[in-house]
């Protein structure tokens, strides 16, 4: 389980994040809700060591990551599909997913697991294809596969329904719902797509001017009128 306690960021003299809490269980797809602007990349960024919180613990498994570089928390089982997939665009397909085994053993990252093609068929088809030349939606897909392919203990996505067509939207939601019922990690989900993030929350987390608004059950978010406080 990932557990979040009362991280603090600061830009500046700006206070970014306010004592944000929240639990991600494996099996679970946990969703950060909030408004453009109220520190969600952020957020996920200083899970994933990019950017180094103020004060708090980002703690996996019961230990202490807060510490370590994004290199170690990879290492350590965190994964993270950043908003704009950040693909290697001259890079082939099967080329970006084996970057994604870099902490493997040389023996083990030398081949794609066969099941990350199974879960995106189309990266099968086109694996010789350098990443620049996919669609957006296709660049999505790969961008998750090259994360799953550190097998992971957490994944963390950060809105990867941006700018993707309505078909690929649908190919995700069932590949993120599919990791979930597994039951081996933990899925951290920043969207701004409000439908889809309803379908998909098993719990879910609000932020309002950096601070936790709101947290429940994913099946509770209708009745809290939680959509109100996400509506742009």
């Amino acid at each position: 389980m990932l557990d979040v306690k009362a991280i603090n960021q600061y830009y500046g003299g700006s206070h970014i994040l306010r004592d944000v809490s929240f639990t991600a269980p494996v099996g679970e797809c946990s969703v950060i809700l909030g408004r453009n602007g109220v520190g969600k990349t952020t957020l996920l960024k200083c899970l994933m060591g990019i950017l180094p919180i103020k004060s708090g613990q980002v703690v996996l498994d019961g230990t202490d990551i807060s510490k370590l570089t994004p290199e170690q928390r990879v290492r350590a089982g965190l994964a993270y599909v950043p908003q704009g997939r950040d693909i290697f665009s001259t890079l082939t397909v099967e080329e970006n997913i084996l970057i994604g085994m870099a902490k493997f053993s040389h023996s083990k990252a030398g081949r794609v697991p066969r099941h990350l093609y199974d879960i995106f068929p189309v990266l099968d088809e086109m694996k010789h294809r350098r990443g620049g030349d996919l669609s957006g939606g296709q660049q999505q897909q790969l961008a998750i596969a090259r994360a799953l392919a550190s097998e992971p203990r957490v994944l963390i996505l950060d809105e990867p329904t941006e700018g993707i067509q309505p078909s690929i939207i649908k190919d995700i939601g069932r590949v993120i719902k599919d990791l979930g019922y597994q039951g081996d990690m933990a899925i951290v989900l920043v969207e701004q797509f409000y439908e889809f993030a309803e379908e998909l929350a098993d719990n879910y987390t609000v932020l309002s001017r950096g601070q936790v608004v709101a947290q429940g059950a994913g099946e509770d978010m209708a009745n809290n009128r939680i959509q109100e406080l996400v509506a742009i």
